[in-house]
C-alpha cells in the first residue's frame, strides 16, 4: 500500500489523524494533513483505507 496526500485539496477536518494517528497528523498553524507513513504496514491497511473513504475533500489517495 502506498498513500498519497494532497495537501491542497485537505481542509483540516482531522478525519484521518482520528482514524489513523500512526500515518497522518496536521499542521499545527492551519490542520492541514502531514503524511508521517507513506508505506504502512498491513495491520494499519483498514484504518488507512477509511480514512481515504470518509475525507471531506478526497485528499487522501491509497494505491494497492
Amino acid at each position: 500500500m502506498k498513500v498519497i496526500v494532497d495537501q491542497d485539496k485537505c481542509i483540516g477536518s482531522g478525519q484521518c489523524v482520528l482514524l489513523s494517528p500512526e500515518v497522518f497528523d496536521q499542521r499545527d498553524e492551519d490542520g492541514i494533513v502531514v503524511l508521517l507513513n507513506a508505506d504502512p504496514p498491513a495491520e494499519l491497511h483498514d484504518a488507512v483505507l477509511e480514512a481515504a473513504q470518509v475525507c471531506p475533500s478526497l485528499a487522501i489517495t491509497v494505491e494497492e
